[in-house]
């Protein structure tokens, strides 16, 4: 299960709109996802914040796309001091040199093809399981791959946002988050599927 961040608000509406604005900001990088999460309130709970977030990337632009593309590192080489990417990307951190380099060469190849870095949630995958799903998408055409792209944003903007909030009550048969520890397969093939809500069945 997801900790909930120390000292974390029951919900968004708690906190004033310039600490909100400054919170959303470190989920996401295009400002037009901020301002639509935003825009969205009152979101009174992980569930709604997530929805609202959903709603916000798939109404990103292209351009608001790349911009939130822009705020991810590479796979393989979190950001020197950034606890989020280190977190998110531990699957890493006891990669073999082989593999890293593997996932280096990897994500060159992606880059150059689709000019932009892969993103993938990479909360609960191990570097074997990235290295094969980059390996697989490598194959999409462009349109595929923007919507595969699309679709881990939301995924990633939802685990960040559930870590702002205190746990969710499990839904039926379900648990409160279980994305760290059931990680959803890549799809890596076609469109994406909806992103799958904490506490559901994938």
């Amino acid at each position: 299960m997801t900790p909930p961040t120390p000292g974390a608000p029951r919900s968004l509406d708690d906190l004033p709109e310039e600490r909100v604005r400054a919170l959303l900001r470190g989920i996401c990088s295009a400002e037009e996802w901020v301002d639509a999460v935003l825009a969205a309130r009152p979101l009174p709970d992980v569930a709604a914040a997530c929805a609202a977030s959903d709603a916000a990337v798939a109404a990103l632009s292209e351009e608001g796309l790349d911009r939130a593309l822009a705020g991810h590192p590479p796979i393989g080489r979190p950001r020197p001091g950034d606890p989020v990417s280190a977190r998110e990307q531990r699957g890493t951190a006891d990669a073999s040199p082989a593999l890293r380099a593997e996932l280096l060469e990897l994500n060159l190849a992606y880059q150059g093809r689709f000019g932009h870095v892969f993103l993938i949630r990479a909360t609960g995958r191990t570097a074997e399981q990235m290295r094969d799903a980059l390996r697989a998408r490598l194959d999409n055409p462009p349109e595929v791959e923007r919507e595969v792209t699309r679709a881990e944003l939301a995924a990633i903007n939802r685990l960040r946002l559930a870590r702002l909030h205190v746990p969710v009550p499990p839904a039926p048969g379900g648990t409160t988050d279980g994305a760290d520890d059931h990680p959803t397969p890549a799809n890596t093939t076609g469109p994406p599927r909806p992103p799958v809500t904490e506490g559901e069945p994938p």
